[in-house]
């Protein structure tokens, strides 16, 4: 069952779901708008190959910062995060969407799951379109639908992106 805005609030103020900041107008009909935060890694064009099983530097093929202007460039990869930070209970999971208004400028958001029991700022890949476009910190930028599950998770999220906040790597790169 996709949560209603009445839904959501309800969870919010049983401290069930957890934003911060939290401002009352990301609370949508069906779902929460979340902004976007100042962070950013942009993927490197480079001839190397990145090996999971011994990735080296980052920096070889990331160039991350913050800004509170981005510009994301034709076909170009990003990998940005939410202001928002969250936390979904055991029975919550939610789903990934760009707004409608930035996927008709072209830029694209691949599928992205949030699972049960997440807590952090969400890290997204970003797609450039086939024009320059310029994003600010602090807009409306995804859409999260929130789903309630049938059952509580038995394992909710304690994964390594747990807790993260700002653009966080693949994992790969802590280990």
């Amino acid at each position: 069952m996709i949560l209603s805005d009445r839904d959501i609030l309800t969870l919010i103020r049983a401290g069930d779901i957890v934003i911060e900041p939290f401002e009352p107008e990301i609370v949508r009909e069906n779902g929460l708008d979340l902004r976007l935060g100042p962070g950013y890694c942009r993927f490197k064009l480079v001839s190397s190959i990145l090996d999971p099983r011994n990735p080296g530097d980052p920096k070889e093929f990331y160039e991350c910062g913050e800004s509170n202007v981005i510009i994301v460039y034709p076909k170009e990869h990003l990998l940005l995060h939410t202001l928002e930070y969250i936390k979904l209970p055991d029975y919550i999971a939610g789903l990934v969407n760009l707004r409608s208004t930035w996927a008709r400028t072209g830029i694209y958001v691949p599928s992205t799951a949030v699972d049960a029991g997440f807590e952090g700022q969400l890290t997204i890949e970003v797609i450039g379109s086939s024009f320059p476009v310029k994003l600010y910190a602090g807009d409306r930028f995804l859409h999260l639908l929130l789903v309630k599950l049938g059952t509580p998770s038995a394992k909710p999220y304690s994964g390594e992106y747990q807790k993260q906040r700002g653009v966080k790597l693949p994992k790969f790169f802590y280990r």
